[in-house]
């Protein structure tokens, strides 16, 4: 038990102290400076207590880095897109024209806000919960993850359980390969298909600019409401399926893979 509870503990705790420490020396850049604290987290964790070695599955050979990105934003896309559509369906919520997509924000907000929450959740400390135990990995990480939006503009009980069931999903994404650019590219399609593009919040986030906007006529439960598209019962349908069929799609494997 130490040997799996002294390197989450570390981890933790210069996470912590390199968010600190940006603050305190006015380095501290939203979105960015979390990422920066994942990443020293990471890598001193992985030389520390695993002495250098770790298939942390981000560096890998560019292939990978292509088509399992790829696939994940195609992932992404389609269940955003099967949810959105959902919603209109059975609600009179329709789209009309936004004024353009948020350029800005994607280089600011969406991407290092994607890659930060996989570094951190689907990371080093999964990855090792992982070997210990899978139901713990998948289950109390993806509570931990809810847990952090409970804090969000307007969050409801079934939009926590859609980020507890998202949570559940970027974990068996991540194991499907081993490797952290599926979970990534599924991640960043999620948050820009439904906020940049189609106009919902994306967990109470506004997006500035938006190539769609969302006219929301109904209860929140099935438009999403303030907390956005994962605030809906469609979603709620999506995700089950979703997760149903990562689950059924990917074979057991082995861990670690070598990152190649």
């Amino acid at each position: 038990m130490d040997r799996l509870l002294a390197p989450l503990i570390l981890f933790v705790s210069v996470y912590v102290a390199t968010f600190l420490a940006l603050a305190w020396t006015g380095l501290r850049i939203p979105y960015w400076s979390p990422l920066a604290a994942a990443a020293v987290a990471t890598a001193v964790t992985v030389a520390i207590a695993e002495h250098g070695h770790w298939p942390l599955g981000l560096f890998v050979a560019p292939r990978f880095v292509i088509v399992e990105g790829l696939l994940g934003v195609a992932f992404g896309v389609v269940l955003i897109g099967i949810g959105a559509l959902l919603i209109v369906v059975t609600s009179d919520a329709h789209h009309v024209r936004g004024n353009g997509f948020p350029w800005s924000e994607l280089f600011a907000i969406y991407l290092p806000a994607a890659v930060h929450e996989e570094l951190v959740f689907r990371g080093y400390a999964f990855q090792k919960l992982l070997r210990w135990n899978r139901a713990v990995a998948l289950f109390g990480v993806a509570l931990i993850f809810a847990a952090l939006h409970a804090g969000n503009n307007f969050v409801t009980a079934l939009a926590l359980a859609n980020v507890f069931l998202g949570g559940i999903l970027l974990g068996l994404a991540y194991e499907r390969y081993a490797r952290l650019w599926f979970p990534i590219g599924l991640h960043l399609a999620w948050n820009l298909m439904s906020g940049p593009i189609l106009g919902h919040e994306v967990s109470g986030y506004t997006s500035a600019h938006t190539v769609f906007v969302l006219v929301e006529h109904g209860p929140a439960w099935l438009t999403g409401g303030g907390f956005g598209i994962e605030g809906s019962v469609s979603m709620t349908a999506v995700e089950l399926l979703a997760i149903a069929a990562l689950r059924i799609s990917s074979a057991r494997r082995a861990f670690p893979l070598a990152d190649s």
